[in-house]
């Protein structure tokens, strides 16, 4: 074999910090890595997506899912540049990456030559926290120490950028120490971070003294969820939750809301307008205008990092510390009471009844709602969720009644469309024993959900459970973005920018060997789920579903609504979604 290369190096650094897994595509600028990586393959797998940017999606599903952190590698140039998306998905939704990246042979750096990008300029923005090049053998162990902290630290993404020629390098022998050489080790640990006790009694008395508290609780409070429901308990308060953190807390609790923001629910709506004392735990929720307006309410914010308090609401005490243990820290100091407990319960149940309306409106052929909640009845307690990006998060957030921890992770902050097949696979490859549920619409399927179904062909033998199903909603449109256009704008449905080409997915997933299944009404769907569940294979569930049901965001101002019916109006002959956007909103009373 001769004597160890820096990619050699690379290898064993990964497996010092317990990586076993690599996400990425292969490219001449990383050759050294692939042989590297072959040569250690019964260390480290090496996982070939379809393209660069599932690469790096999957990476992030890795660390959303529990794995760690996620590592993608891609080649110099346009393998580089499709990283991107992926990385910008960790940093947004703060989950720890680390993308090693080729580059040209550094002598012809700054010469123009053949996929030379500038890869400093380049990740400088989603890798701000530690973007750096190996020049010389020396440097590596220290660089990618530095990468691997630094993305655990600030639970986001780094990069170690590694030109091909140093790649090749021997590797040096022994120790490093002589000046200007630094040594390095793969320590790392996390500090304990607890509030002050003044800041504690600050928290307490601001809580105590509010009549209508609400409660909003994000990913932060993973780990706390106990907490949480003893600190609502106690004041008989109000639970909501951000998108990502919808899995954490068990839905059917008569206290919990449902889901905050445009696609919540009208339980949260009336929650977060009436309260008169919110608590925020773990959460940065960007969907402000779903917040107390401006001086209605009091707020007391945790977080571990005091960098978030205060960022979407105007926080009155901030509580720096580790959701869990802040929390037991503040309930000695809370007062038992019953609170609004009980008007909090009837808006509860009076959004229960309205889910229920919708789910059983006649659609043409389908209606997407009563599809995803039909589901809930048929998830496996040990499942995994992917949600991607689209009308299906809606229908997730409002209607998928998760087990009691069932992981669920989409692409919330960055929202980009796409993810729900990469997750899907990083969290089935991390978990091959449990079954993974899917959730998509046919624009991200198209996008590039077919090639990763591909990459889902090529590996389900070698997984102990095989169950992977996915959901696409077909609809023949991008069907979000086209409410937006109703809604925001007051425009019309623009056909040639929303239409999504008619496909066979079903079809297509018996062509490479898996079950399909397409479902046109409401008497198929039990059947298709107990089939799809029970399955020997992967399978693609094709639910031809009605694009005009709405996207209706709950107790959505009268203006909004009438710029929606101004925009439908403008379409010829649509005046079923109209009517459909009347029933909804007369569901809520």
């Amino acid at each position: 074999m001769g004597a160890a290369t820096v990619a050699d190096g690379i290898v064993q650094r990964l497996t010092a910090w317990g990586v076993d897994r690599v996400f990425g595509f292969a490219g001449d600028g990383i050759d050294p890595l692939l042989a590297a990586l072959h040569r250690r393959e019964a260390d480290v797998e090496l996982v070939t997506a379809r393209h660069e940017e599932m690469a790096a999606f999957m990476a992030t599903g890795h660390a959303k899912y529990g794995g760690g952190v996620g590592v993608c590698l891609a080649t110099q140039g346009p393998g580089a540049i499709h990283l991107l998306n992926g990385l910008y998905d960790a940093k947004l939704d703060r989950k720890p990456v680390v993308a090693i990246v080729g580059q040209i042979v550094s002598t012809a750096l700054g010469s123009g030559y053949l996929q030379e990008v500038d890869l400093h300029t380049l990740f400088k923005d989603v890798c701000a926290q530690y973007v750096q090049t190996v020049v010389s053998p020396e440097q590596l162990p220290h660089v990618l120490d530095a990468a691997f902290r630094t993305a655990l630290a600030t639970s986001g993404p780094a990069c170690v950028i590694v030109p091909h020629d140093v790649q090749k390098a021997d590797l040096p022998d022994g120790d490093q120490h002589a000046h200007g050489l630094v040594s390095s080790s793969t320590a790392f640990a996390r500090g304990h971070a607890v509030p002050r006790q003044d800041d504690l009694r600050r928290a307490a008395d601001l809580l105590a003294a509010g009549e209508r508290v609400a409660v909003l609780v994000g990913q932060g409070a993973a780990g706390a969820t106990d907490q949480v429901r003893r600190v609502v308990e106690r004041l008989g308060a109000g639970l909501t939750t951000s998108l990502l953190g919808k899995p954490l807390l068990d839905e059917s609790l008569p206290y919990h809301c449902g889901v905050m923001g445009h696609l919540g629910t009208t339980a949260s709506a009336d929650l977060m307008s009436r309260c008169d004392t919110l608590l925020i735990v773990g959460s940065n929720d960007p969907w402000t205008e779903f917040y107390p307006a401006p001086g209605q309410a009091r707020a007391v914010q945790v977080d571990v990092t005091g960098r978030n308090i205060g960022t979407k609401y105007p926080a009155e005490v901030a509580l720096v510390g580790d959701a869990a243990d802040t929390l037991d820290a503040l309930l000695p100091l809370l007062p038992e009471r019953t609170g609004w407990r009980s008007e909090v319960e009837a808006a509860v149940r009076e959004w229960h009844d309205v889910a229920e309306q919708r789910v059983r409106l006649p659609a043409d052929p389908l209606n997407p709602e009563l599809v995803v909640r039909e589901l809930s009845g048929h998830l496996p307690a040990d499942a995994q969720v992917a949600v991607d990006v689209g009308s299906v998060t809606y229908w997730y957030a409002r209607h998928l009644r998760l087990p009691p921890g069932v992981p669920a992770h989409l692409s919330s902050t960055l929202a980009s469309m796409g993810s729900a097949m990469p997750y899907g696979i990083a969290a089935k490859l991390l978990h091959p024993d449990r079954p993974v549920v899917a959730l998509a619409g046919d624009g991200a399927m198209q996008m590039n959900g077919l090639s990763e179904l591909i990459t889902v062909a090529a590996r389900w033998r070698d997984w102990a459970d095989p169950r992977f199903v996915v959901l696409v909603l077909h609809n023949g449109d991008l069907a979000e973005v086209t409410w937006e256009q109703r809604e925001m704008e007051g425009d019309p449905r623009f056909e040639t920018s929303q239409r999504v080409p008619v496909f066979p997915y079903a079809g297509y997933a018996e062509l490479l060997g898996l079950v399909g299944i397409t479902v046109r009404s409401p008497q198929e769907l039990d059947h298709a789920w107990r089939r799809a569940m029970a399955a020997d294979r992967p399978v693609l569930v094709e639910a031809v579903v009605d694009p005009d049901v709405p996207l209706l965001a709950p107790r959505q101002p009268e203006e909004k609504l009438e710029q929606m019916l101004r925009g439908i109006a403008q379409e010829q002959g649509n005046e079923r979604a109209a009517q459909r956007v009347r029933e909804q909103r007369a569901h809520e009373g």
